[in-house]
């Protein structure tokens, strides 16, 4: 494994953000009765580069917490926590949290959401990305997933070894419904056969884009993930070269995919190695 890019949140993370008035020469107003939203405006909020939206919707996030069935007992690991509109709410219910977030800024803002409360002591901040991250024990995964990270994310958490409980996953629509997708559904894919060869996954909930911070441009959906345990004996880099020459060319059948230029000489040059 790769070693991870990351580190524990301290004040040099958070970057420094002049005030509106010092910008512009005069006396700024955050919040109160300005015709403006001023959190709409926070530059804290534009976090698209990170392929990443905000959950503002309390009563989706109190839903995907939900469908988690947590215990106290519980160790959960957050994917892109944000602000901690989810986290906050894991906290309640779980016996702590690792919370793996790219923006350092969502990180300082994590810190003090929690800061001073007993909530506290039981979280964890790595500041890195989640897919060069050396991961903790988890039994429980919740995520509202940044989008560039989907599928990365989803097998990363499929190799992870001690297989964890279940995981609680939001992806754009389009993603959710290849994920879940059944042979000979429209959207039937590559994708769908490598996940559902280890794991168990359905459709939870679907998410207005609405419920967003800024909102993407396509709507979104939950997933619950159940990892087969234990795990079917088939290496995962066989099946993936299967499953790739399948979907190669969808509209032809087996034999002439198996039949493409080169396909059976690299199938022969595997099996020799």
């Amino acid at each position: 494994m790769p070693r991870a890019t990351t580190d524990r949140f301290n004040r040099s993370h958070e970057p420094a953000i002049k005030s509106a008035s010092s910008r512009n020469g005069g006396s700024g107003v955050t919040g109160g009765s300005g015709s403006g939203d001023s959190r709409a405006q926070n530059p804290l909020f534009n976090t698209e580069r990170f392929g990443q939206h905000i959950l503002k919707n309390p009563a989706v996030a109190q839903a995907i917490v939900d469908k988690a069935n947590l215990r106290p007992t519980d160790k959960v690991l957050e994917v892109g926590p944000g602000t901690g509109n989810l986290t906050v709410r894991i906290l309640e219910k779980a016996k702590g949290v690792t919370a793996v977030e790219m923006d350092p800024r969502m990180a300082a803002e994590l810190t003090k959401r929690v800061q001073g409360k007993p909530e506290q002591h039981k979280l964890d901040i790595i500041i890195g990305d989640f897919v060069k991250a050396e991961l903790p024990y988890f039994d429980v995964c919740i995520s509202n997933t940044p989008y560039q990270i989907s599928s990365p994310l989803v097998f990363r958490l499929l190799s992870h070894r001690p297989i964890f409980r279940c995981a609680i996953l939001m992806f754009q629509r389009e993603f959710a419904l290849r994920l879940v997708a059944r042979p000979g559904d429209v959207f039937w894919s590559r994708l769908s056969a490598n996940v559902q060869l280890y794991a168990k996954v359905d459709h939870v909930m679907k998410v207005s884009k609405n419920s967003f911070r800024p909102p993407p441009q396509v709507e979104s959906s939950v997933v619950r993930i159940v990892p087969i345990d234990p795990p079917p004996p088939v290496k995962f880099e066989e099946f993936d070269g299967l499953t790739r020459v399948l979907f190669s060319r969808r509209n032809k059948c087996c034999h002439a995919n198996f039949g493409a230029r080169g396909v059976l000489e690299m199938m022969e040059a595997n099996w020799k190695t």
